[in-house]
């Protein structure tokens, strides 16, 4: 497996993007990786890292994408950073997947500028991965699926369908869950609940063989894991994202606030010391390293801004699996359907 990572344009710079493709080269498998960047930068930082030479390589691109950059003007600006250099490597069939770390908005349009959409796929989604309590697939995730969570801030029924088989083939394959259960979010779990578009979506996959549909969601529901797949347009999506981000660094807070208090909060921190540590591993977004941007016929996977080396090493796995089990092609056979 060949996989495009781009070097350039995390939040903590290039060290844990080159760090994290050092690992990844000295583990067992069949990845390549191509470090897209600053040849001089990535090359130094490969230095002080243990690493398999034979299995990465290094492309220069002169300039990159910064988070705080408007997408559509730095890719017209600069037309060889790195993340269209990167997009452009798997489009020529030199890379079998595209991994960055960088600006959501840029690494979106770059391979709308860069890829085809699959057929049937009017708009792209933007998949995330969140904690729950219960496990899902035979492995005992504790991660759910969400889409979109913000590449499409207005759905059509047409557009909520999709998300919803793209979704399912994507936790079919990562999950090996052979029907995922399938979710559409909205106010109520009646079918006639929620905005024109839901409902019309909610009337489209009840009456499909395409997705295993649970029917209509709520929001307490997100945490439960009552369903594989969550279906929402990318303005909701992308404030529950951020939502349950902040439901993390709040319990990180809370756990440091009270260590540094009295004897009686220091109690009480030990009393609930198991279920902050139980709620620290479940949203440790770094365990599963990125999720995809799917509805494209190539595979991309955008790793979180803040990644460090673990997550970085293991959006690159992600990446290899998708391609090793054909997400396109799942995708394709299920819009068909």
């Amino acid at each position: 497996m060949r996989v495009a990572l781009d070097a350039m344009g995390a939040d903590a710079g290039i060290d844990p993007v080159v760090q994290g493709a050092a690992q990844a080269s000295r583990e067992h498998g069949p990845l390549e990786i191509t470090l897209v960047g600053d040849e001089a930068s990535i090359a130094r930082a490969l230095e002080s890292e243990p690493h398999d030479a034979s299995r990465i390589h290094i492309v220069h691109a002169p300039h990159y994408v910064r988070m705080h950059d408007k997408p559509g003007e730095a890719l017209d600006d600069r037309p060889k950073c790195s993340i269209l250099t990167a997009a452009r490597l798997v489009a020529e069939q030199q890379a079998d997947a595209l991994v960055s770390a960088g600006n959501t908005g840029a690494v979106i349009l770059a391979a709308s500028r860069t890829f085809e959409r699959l057929q049937g796929v009017r708009r792209v989604g933007l998949a995330a991965v969140y904690p729950t309590m219960q496990a899902h697939g035979p492995h005992g995730d504790p991660f759910a699926l969400i889409l979109d969570v913000g590449a499409t801030l207005h759905c059509s029924a047409d557009d909520l369908c999709a998300f919803a088989v793209m979704g399912s083939a994507y936790s079919r394959i990562i999950s090996d869950i052979e029907r995922p259960r399938v979710g559409l979010l909205s106010n109520g779990t009646e079918p006639t609940k929620g905005t024109p578009e839901i409902i019309e979506a909610h009337a489209r996959l009840a009456n499909s063989d395409a997705v295993a549909f649970a029917g209509n969601v709520e929001g307490l529901d997100i945490p439960r894991g009552t369903v594989d797949v969550i279906v929402c347009d990318g303005f909701v999506g992308n404030i529950v994202l951020k939502m349950l981000e902040g439901v993390s660094e709040v319990a990180k807070e809370l756990a440091r606030t009270a260590y540094g208090s009295g004897l009686r909060y220091k109690l009480g921190l030990g009393m609930l010391a198991s279920g902050i540590r139980k709620i620290k591993d479940l949203t440790d977004w770094k365990s599963y390293g990125g999720a995809p941007i799917v509805g494209f016929d190539r595979t991309i996977i955008k790793a979180h801004g803040r990644s460090n080396a673990r997550a970085i090493r293991n959006a690159l796995k992600v990446a290899a699996k998708t391609v090793e089990r054909k997400l396109a092609d799942q995708i394709r056979e299920g819009m068909e359907a």
